[in-house]
């Protein structure tokens, strides 16, 4: 009983104990810059697994996911922003909130929980589309998000960026963040609700006939996963210390998708080795379009490699390995012989 219920918790735990022993390691090494791009891979990983728990699971496509992560993040502003220039970003704030002083993690909480009643309601109609048109319907969401978030100047300062967001992301705490969204993720796979929504990812017409509302299933994956993508929306914000309207669109949603396909689609494994993968992949194209000096001479990678090598690195994933890197193999105790 013991070894099933381990067996039944091992993919999240291997996973948790891995990304520690990361950490550490980097950490060790006294690198901040290894360090600081450790935690934006950490960031980005709440964002990739919260991304998985809809996708994965039910196996639709969604390019709307990133506005939960603009959600997120401007509701954290609201609150947490540096008092002295709430006024003067967003003097469109109720006086409740231009003065309200609430801690970070409340905060969090909040803006990530507007976040999923923001899907709920658009889920309402988006869960109800088919498998190919859903993903039209999310990337609709997603144009209109940033427009109205563009445009509500007195509330978002529009397409200018806001300062003065608190700093108080770091590797540690990233990594405790991305280590609930697994433990949440993982719980999720395999509680009931999980099942059925993976039941109809398989064949959505047996589900349907043994009893499984496809709507209903999909809403409940639809609004956690938009829940933790807000949480790791809101830590990018913190992470960087401003916000900008431009930073929540199709650079970072292409991202968070290539991050997901190449490590897996259907493995919560997957989500987070491909998120590490393609992070390590950027940095390594980042310092090339930088420059290395070789011999006295500065060599640098054309503006814009970091963009083309990811999508051939998806292209070829694509191709050769449809399923991603672990395909739907999950971390796991090998049987007792």
């Amino acid at each position: 009983m013991i070894i099933r219920g381990v067996r039944r918790l091992f993919p999240g735990l291997s996973l948790i104990i891995g990304l520690a022993v990361i950490c550490v390691a980097v950490h060790l090494t006294g690198d901040l810059l290894v360090e600081n791009a450790l935690t934006e891979a950490l960031v980005y990983m709440v964002m990739v697994v919260g991304l998985w728990v809809f996708v994965g699971n039910s196996g639709i496509i969604s390019f709307g996911h990133v506005s939960f992560a603009m959600v997120g993040a401007y509701a954290s502003a609201w609150q947490t922003c540096c008092l002295a220039m709430r006024g003067v970003f967003m003097p469109g704030l109720p006086d409740w909130l231009l003065h309200a002083d609430v801690p970070v993690v409340v905060a969090a909480l909040l803006a990530a929980t507007l976040a999923a009643a923001y899907a709920a309601i658009s889920g309402v109609a988006i869960m109800r589309f088919g498998t190919f048109s859903a993903p039209i319907g999310l990337l609709s969401l997603l144009f209109v998000t940033k427009t109205v978030y563009e445009n509500w100047t007195e509330v978002t300062a529009g397409q200018s960026s806001i300062v003065g967001l608190p700093l108080y992301v770091d590797v540690w705490t990233a990594l405790g963040v991305a280590c609930l969204a697994i433990v949440l993720a993982h719980l999720y796979k395999v509680s009931a609700h999980g099942l059925r929504l993976q039941a109809t990812r398989e064949d959505q017409a047996a589900a349907r006939a043994s009893g499984v509302v496809v709507w209903r299933e999909r809403m409940i994956a639809y609004v956690l996963s938009a829940f933790l993508f807000a949480i790791g929306g809101i830590l990018y914000g913190h992470f960087l210390g401003t916000l900008a309207v431009s930073e929540f669109w199709l650079d970072m949603t292409f991202l968070t998708l290539a991050m997901l396909v190449v490590g897996g689609m259907r493995s919560l494994t997957g989500a987070v080795v491909g998120t590490l993968v393609v992070s390590a992949i950027r940095e390594l194209l980042r310092a090339g379009e930088q420059g290395f000096d070789i011999a006295g001479t500065t060599v640098a990678a054309p503006q814009g490699t970091q963009e083309i090598a990811l999508a051939a690195i998806l292209l070829a994933i694509l191709i050769f390995r449809p399923l991603g890197l672990l395909g739907d193999r999950e971390l796991g105790i090998p049987p007792l012989t």
